[in-house]
Parts: structure tokens; C-alpha cells; sequence
């Protein structure tokens, strides 16, 4: 008696077939990593803070002091001392107040510029500190006496008696931009990452 021979083939196994253990993962593609939020609106809170702290000191010393009158504030380490600089700081550049204020203006479209595709907070914190501070003195040179882009600007903190007098405004400037150097140094990028290379390569 003849055995009945099957018809079926045989499945055929595709090696390149590949079924996925649970402990496989797929690799995340570059569309699926969300993008970093841009950091402009904190950018311009930190610089609206600078530019109404440098307004509002100026306007109360302007009000209460008379030109070159002097306050100790700590002995003779801190003092308060109005007066009004037409140049820059340490008193640079005092017959072209017109060139400072268009560099000021200058330096407040390039931080809006490079703000509109921030996406870092420590970026943002420093650049809206500069552009506080650059804010806060370009109005002093558009509205203060003796005339537009003329202005001379309200200086009234006075360290020791080696350092110049200078206000909220310059303090942000160089506050801004120190911090802004410490994250250029250490790898921190507009764009929210940071560069590693360097330390890969040191190591």
C-alpha cells in the first residue's frame, strides 16, 4: 500500500527576516528626537527685567541727586555719584556719542537676530542681559540731554576710587557677556547642545 505524498512545499525561511526580541529597541531616527523649545521669549524677559532695573535706578537717582554729588554707601569702597558720560566706559570715545549709539543699536538687531532660532537658556539669560543693558543706555543717548544720538548717559555707581563710575545697564552688559564666554568655553551652543569634541579628544 503506497503512502499519500504531500504536496506542500516547504516553507521557505527568509534570513533576512529579522523578528524583534522585547529587549530590542529601534533606533530613533533624526525626526523622531523632538526639537528644543526656542528660548526668545526667555531671552526677552531676562533683557525687559535689565531694561527696566537700569530705568527705574536712573529716574530715582536723576530725581534725588544733583550732578557729581556723592553718597557713601559703604565707606569709601561704594558710593553713589551722578554724573553724566558722554563717551563710553572709563571714559572712552567722549566726542563720538553719535558712533556709540548707533553701535548700540547695531548690537540690539544682532541679539534680536540670533534670539529668533535660540534654543538655549544660558545662551538667552546672556544675550538678554546684553540687549537689557544695551537698551538701557541707547535710550539715554535718544533722549536724554544735550539732543538725539547725542545723549549722555546716567552713570552713578561708584567702587573704589580706581574704577569708574558706571550703572545698572553697564552691569548687565558685562554680566551678559562674561557668561556668555564661560559657555563658549565649556562647549555650551545657541542651538541647546554641546560640543564634546575636545574633551573626547583629550581623553
Amino acid at each position: 500500500m503506497m503512502s499519500a505524498v504531500s504536496t506542500e512545499r516547504p516553507r521557505e525561511q527568509h534570513t533576512d527576516d529579522h523578528d524583534p526580541s522585547p529587549g530590542d529597541t529601534p533606533a530613533a531616527s533624526p525626526e523622531s528626537v523632538p526639537a528644543r523649545p526656542r528660548r526668545l521669549p526667555a531671552l526677552l524677559l531676562v533683557a525687559a527685567v535689565a531694561f527696566a532695573l537700569d530705568l527705574g535706578t536712573k529716574a530715582l537717582v536723576v530725581a534725588n541727586m544733583k550732578p557729581h554729588e556723592s553718597i557713601s554707601i559703604i565707606d569709601d569702597v561704594v558710593r553713589l555719584t551722578l554724573i553724566r558720560n558722554p563717551g563710553a566706559a572709563f571714559n572712552m570715545a567722549t566726542g563720538m556719542t553719535w558712533l556709540l549709539t548707533l553701535i548700540a543699536a547695531g548690537v540690539v538687531i544682532g541679539v534680536l537676530r540670533i534670539g529668533r532660532s535660540l534654543r538655549s537658556v544660558g545662551w538667552a539669560v546672556g544675550l538678554g542681559l546684553v540687549l537689557g543693558g544695551a537698551l538701557g543706555n541707547l535710550t539715554d543717548r535718544l533722549f536724554r540731554s544735550p539732543g538725539p544720538l547725542q545723549g549722555h548717559v546716567v552713570d552713578f555707581i561708584s567702587v573704589t576710587k580706581w574704577w569708574p563710575v558706571f550703572n545698572m545697564a553697564d552691569s548687565s552688559i558685562v554680566c551678559g557677556a562674561i557668561l556668555l564666554v564661560a559657555l563658549t568655553v565649556f562647549g555650551f551652543e545657541p542651538d541647546g547642545t554641546r560640543n564634546r569634541g575636545e574633551q573626547e579628544q583629550g581623553a
